[in-house]
């Protein structure tokens, strides 16, 4: 029987925010591979990856390295993975390498950024499942039943939705419109697909379909802040400032660690005047980027607000 974890018990397991996690999920990085009902779900396959993609980026790996470590644990974990396989997760921060029987790993370089062993994650999940029977004494326990799901059935909206942004990810962005088009044939209300759609749109010149694909997201998915974020950028971009700054304050107070928001919220304030406001966000930006070129764009910003 495959066991499959909703999202909020991933949140719940990694110590993530839900929207994290569907900002992974929607931008292709990291995600659930399982869909019964509407709903996705992750493999202990799946949560491998998850907790690589967080550990990976805590040690300060670019986004680019982390999608590079994370293709090759997909490739070198098993299908079948399972808790009690005896398997250590390594990483030197440019290649994944799994060990069996525990065996220590040390990469040429000499630095280990990442290490994890299966059995030890199983015993997480385990005891994140005892404190859900315990709490169900209350009322009745929600059990996945393991039957045939789409993720078996052959193309679905989801699978065209990750060929999608596999197309985007090469710059065929024809080809990515077609799938993410197909994908919301099969299931229009697949909120990722339109959030994406909506980006591309967007690029091509067409602010008013993308702004309909955008709210048609947040109809669907109230708390996918990636389509607010690209909303709100969308209103600044025709001068409906304030709607903007509406959409990009949402998105901060849903997710407080997405820090493009932050940074084109300050932005937003700067020019309709409101300094303080904006001085408070592009600080919080630079808590969370200091090192790229925005971050020294964020600074120039200060800098004029505080002349």
């Amino acid at each position: 029987m495959t066991e499959l974890y909703s999202i909020p018990e991933v949140a719940k397991l990694f110590a993530l925010q839900e929207s994290r996690l569907r900002y992974w999920m929607q931008t292709g990085f990291v995600g659930p591979t399982v869909r019964k009902n509407s709903r996705f779900y992750y493999t202990f396959r799946d949560l491998c990856a998850v907790k690589a993609a967080k550990d990976l980026l805590a040690a300060g790996l670019s986004p680019q390295k982390v999608r590079k470590n994370l293709e090759g644990l997909r490739r070198t974990l098993p299908g079948d993975a399972h808790p009690t396989l005896r398997l250590r997760i390594c990483s030197d921060g440019e290649n994944v390498i799994a060990l069996a029987d525990d065996v220590a790993f040390v990469p040429a370089t000499g630095q280990v950024v990442m290490a994890f062993n299966l059995p030890a994650l199983g015993g997480q999940i385990a005891s994140m499942r005892q404190q859900q029977v315990e709490q169900a004494e209350a009322g009745a326990p929600i059990n996945v039943v393991d039957e045939p799901t789409e993720a078996t059935l052959g193309p679905t909206a989801y699978c065209c939705f990750m060929e999608a942004c596999a197309a985007e990810d090469r710059g065929d962005l024809g080809e990515a419109e077609r799938l993410y088009r197909k994908a919301l044939d099969v299931d229009p209300q697949l909120a990722a697909a339109l959030t994406n759609l909506g980006n591309l749109r967007h690029k091509a010149g067409d602010a008013d379909e993308a702004r309909r694909l955008y709210e048609r997201a947040i109809e669907h998915d109230p708390s996918l802040a990636e389509a607010r974020y690209n909303l709100g950028n969308l209103l600044e971009d025709v001068g409906e400032t304030d709607l903007a700054i509406s959409e990009l304050c949402r998105v901060t107070q849903m997710a407080p660690d997405f820090a493009d928001a932050h940074y084109n919220l300050g932005i937003a304030l700067v020019r309709v005047g409101s300094k303080a406001r904006a001085r408070r966000h592009l600080h919080r930006y630079l808590e969370l980027d200091t090192e790229s070129e925005w971050a020294v764009r964020a600074r120039e910003y200060l800098a004029k607000v505080a002349a």
